[in-house]
């Protein structure tokens, strides 16, 4: 039987602001469980994000039950752990750490989320030709969702030209030859104007991050736009988006289903999403108000 009383964790890079600990205690909550979500911010404790290893090791030496882990720490953490699940594996990130009987064991529940919300959020959308921007730790999750979705095609564009090689190359590896293929910021005109749809998996448009990822003239209304930002739920990207007549997808969703997807994985227990929705929606519009 689940035990009633838990403590988790979440550890990442500027991550006091994060709504994980309210949607994860809120569920508790209504479950009567005993659940305490801490916030491990290695800007606070003054350590590299190397130092993910040692703090992996602390919380499991504490009593934790699991941990959520966050940029810049997703892949950095792989080598700390003790075995990790198929999707993580493929992923090369992980963002969930359950600890069993000893071990730590890595999960990615960014991938499930995003697919998820896209499929509940834009369920009609055409998938031949996506535009991904990022291949960071959660770009590699919603590259994999949205191929495993079914789009026929992702191109992923990114600062760094390296990462979205490796990117691609892993997708293709995964999916098959031509699923995907990097490009470099430079042709985002051209692909943006022939794409279906554009995936923003980058931290532009946080709170902390205000602007947008691409030009506001690229989008035009035969697109859509799928956002993996949640504070504000609204980004300046959204906003802009909506204002030409595109399809969007906030991040809310992406984060709901994500925490939900962590919550069954620590407590062994059926989160109510529907329930969790509408906290994210509460939380981050009472949030974005402050802001």
């Amino acid at each position: 039987m689940s035990k009633d009383s838990y403590l988790v964790g979440l550890i990442g890079s500027g991550i006091g602001p994060s709504l994980s600990p309210a949607l994860h205690e809120r569920e508790a909550d209504r479950q009567g469980l005993r659940y305490l979500y801490r916030i491990i911010d290695i800007d606070d404790l003054g350590v590299p994000a190397e130092a993910v290893g040692d703090l992996v090791r602390a919380a499991r030496d504490l009593g934790f039950d699991g941990l959520n882990i966050t940029h810049p720490c997703k892949r950095l953490v792989i080598e700390h752990l003790d075995a990790l699940d198929p999707q993580a594996e493929a992923l090369g990130a992980v963002n969930t750490v359950v600890f069993e009987d000893g071990r730590a064991v890595g999960h990615n529940t960014d991938v499930t989320g995003f697919a998820a919300s896209f499929a509940r959020g834009l369920p009609d959308a055409p998938l031949e030709r996506v535009v991904q921007l990022g291949a960071g730790g959660a770009g590699a999750a919603v590259a994999h969702a949205t191929l495993t979705l079914g789009a026929e095609r992702v191109t992923v564009v990114d600062a760094l030209p390296d990462r979205a090689v490796a990117l691609a190359d892993g997708l293709n590896r995964r999916f098959g030859d031509g699923r995907a293929t990097a490009a470099a910021p430079d042709r985002l005109a051209a692909l943006v104007a022939d794409a279906d749809g554009v995936v923003h998996a980058t931290p532009t448009g946080m709170a902390a991050h205000p602007g947008l990822p691409l030009p506001a003239g690229l989008l035009h209304p035969g697109l859509w736009v799928a956002e993996v930002v949640y504070r504000p739920l609204e980004t300046e990207l959204l906003r802009a988006a909506r204002g030409v007549g595109c399809a969007t997808l906030d991040g809310g969703g992406m984060a709901a289903f994500q925490a939900a997807d962590a919550f069954r994985l620590f407590t062994g227990r059926e989160p109510d999403v529907s329930r969790m929705l509408a906290d994210i929606g509460e939380l981050a519009g009472a949030v974005s108000v402050r802001d």
